[in-house]
């Protein structure tokens, strides 16, 4: 996803060089040397990653119209955390492939229906990657989750309503969850 410079090319800074300063299986950090509009020089950080999907499944139950939602341990808030299931894309896979698997995998249930609603980047500062937000419907149960050796995740079926009244405080502390709830508002969820 570019953006149509146009009549803002005035604002563009030009990268002159590049330098990984670490990495690690799951990001890497690059100095990159950039040239402004005036001409000046200058030396910016940025944090390469995989773009990764989240995905926003909805189900209806005898309570009404709820999110399949996950929760699991944040290492980096240090605190548990209720959010839409999702992760990171496999090299070369398709996002909307990697949406499905990644919502089988976590919650054990199969879309019948899924379709993407946006796509942001989560800190166009510092992060070069971006997340891909989903919808998915028609749920189909599956047997059993199919975690990675380091998931510890609870499924959780939560009322629409109760996830838009918590977000900013725990358990809904996940930022980028607003972002998908607001696009599953903007799809023509309720």
């Amino acid at each position: 996803m570019k953006n149509d410079h146009g009549l803002n090319d005035h604002l563009i800074w030009h990268e002159e060089s590049r330098r990984e300063v670490y990495r690690s299986r799951v990001l890497s950090v690059r100095d990159t040397t950039c040239r402004s509009p005036e001409g000046t020089s200058g030396v910016f950080t940025v944090i390469d990653g995989s773009d990764w999907a989240i995905v926003v499944p909805v189900i209806e139950t005898v309570r009404g119209k709820e999110f399949v939602m996950v929760r699991q341990w944040r290492h980096g808030s240090r605190e548990l955390s209720l959010e839409f299931p999702g992760g990171v894309f496999e090299p070369g896979e398709d996002p909307l492939e990697a949406a499905a698997r990644e919502l089988r995998e976590e919650t054990a249930y199969a879309p019948g229906t899924i379709r993407k609603i946006g796509e942001f980047s989560p800190n166009p500062a510092i992060m070069s990657n971006h997340v891909h937000i989903f919808l998915a419907g028609d749920l189909r149960p599956l047997d059993k989750q199919d975690l990675d050796d380091d998931e510890y995740v609870d499924v959780e079926t939560v009322p629409v309503r109760e996830v838009f009244q918590g977000l900013g405080r725990p358990p809904y502390v996940h930022a980028l969850m607003a972002s998908a709830y607001c696009l599953y508002l903007q799809a023509g969820g309720d």
